[in-house]
């Protein structure tokens, strides 16, 4: 085992070596730490001045998620590119033999280029340490939420850099690795998100809906019932094609936090209160009484429905099972780009690079 992990490390080790001596990687960070300032000061500046001014929690709560957030982002948008071409890139140079003729094993070669791309999209990371410490100090965030928000985000993070390795190890061409690295976090973010929501166009029903003339306030009493039909989307028949995007992950692995209301107090708690009133069927309360409430409400400058405590407390969790698809597919992609690095190779692909 030792042996095998200095293999490892010896990959680890040129591969971030390389990506270190070059400028562009800096230049990213610094980039990205001019941007995540700005956003901190011009929040800090906007909810301070605000009504919230007495409650500083009302800003740290939510800037916290907002980092956390934007590393995610910038994770997804980097890592393809850092990852995306460890492997068929030094085919291309000519190099990828050279180290397989060594006692390294495919095995090492591959795990080592997985660390080092996991390592390099840590940087974002590591640069916003000084934001995250601030606003959780500010908004006095409790240690679980910060635990876990962070191992959730270093998770992902890996997931992503798997996928990019591991695809171009699969893909001869660097360029067609990257974009298709690219696609794949493309259809983990947004492809899930465009899915759920034509899923639910797609599977609505059609139900008996209520209205009513008059509306009175003061009684709380509803006159003049209509029944008409109409088609209602199911988005809790497709919610699930959900748990497999690295923000809804994050949402709803977090320990949600709410005010006094019963509202969440950060874009935790209110994308996971979004993801799971998803999960509602929109029959749990079609009843002629239901429909008159909800005139009520609607007439109303108060809101009087159900709250996030309650929505996420009378709902499931999806984030286990989003964790154990984002690692399927990054050990499907590790394993085949085991598979087509191997040596001796039985077969290539036409035009493949041997050194």
């Amino acid at each position: 085992m030792s042996q095998f992990l200095d293999g490892v490390g010896v990959i680890f080790s040129l591969e971030m070596r390389q990506r270190l001596r070059g400028v562009a990687w800096y230049v990213l960070l610094g980039v990205f730490f001019g941007i995540l300032l700005l956003i901190t000061v011009v929040t800090s500046i906007v909810v301070f001045s605000s009504s919230a001014i007495d409650a500083p929690q009302h800003v740290g709560g939510p800037l916290y998620s907002l980092v956390i957030y934007f590393v995610l982002l910038l994770g997804v948008l980097v890592a393809p590119a850092m990852s995306g071409n460890a492997i068929n890139g030094d085919r291309d140079a000519g190099t990828l033999a050279t180290t397989q003729v060594t006692l390294i094993t495919t095995w090492q070669l591959v795990l080592g280029k997985f660390l080092a791309a996991w390592v390099t999209a840590l940087g974002f990371l590591a640069v916003s340490a000084p934001f995250l410490v601030y606003s959780a100090v500010v908004g006095g965030t409790s240690p679980t939420t910060i635990l876990i928000s962070l191992l959730v985000l270093i998770l992902e993070l890996g997931v992503v850099a798997a996928i990019g390795v591991g695809l171009s190890g699969l893909i001869t061409r660097p360029l067609f690795s990257v974009v298709v690295t690219y696609l794949a976090v493309a259809a983990l973010t947004l492809g899930t998100l465009i899915a759920f929501v034509l899923g639910g166009l797609a599977l609505q029903t059609k139900t008996v809906m209520y209205d009513y003339d008059t509306v009175n306030q003061k009684s709380g009493t509803c006159t003049g019932l209509h029944q008409f039909t109409e088609p209602v989307p199911r988005f809790d028949l497709d919610w699930g094609v959900l748990a497999p995007n690295p923000f809804v992950v994050i949402s709803d692995a977090v320990p949600a936090t709410y005010d006094k209301y019963g509202s969440a107090s950060d874009l935790f708690g209110t994308f996971k209160w979004a993801e799971r009133s998803a999960q509602q069927s929109p029959f749990r309360a079609n009843t002629p009484a239901a429909a008159c409430r909800q005139a009520l409400q609607n007439d109303s400058d108060t809101y009087t429905g159900p709250d996030a405590a309650r929505v996420i407390a009378t709902t499931t969790p999806s984030w286990a099972v989003g964790i154990a698809i984002q690692r399927v597919l990054a050990v499907a992609a590790l394993l085949g780009a085991w598979a087509r690095t191997r040596t001796p190779a039985r077969r290539l692909a036409k035009g493949s690079r041997i050194a």
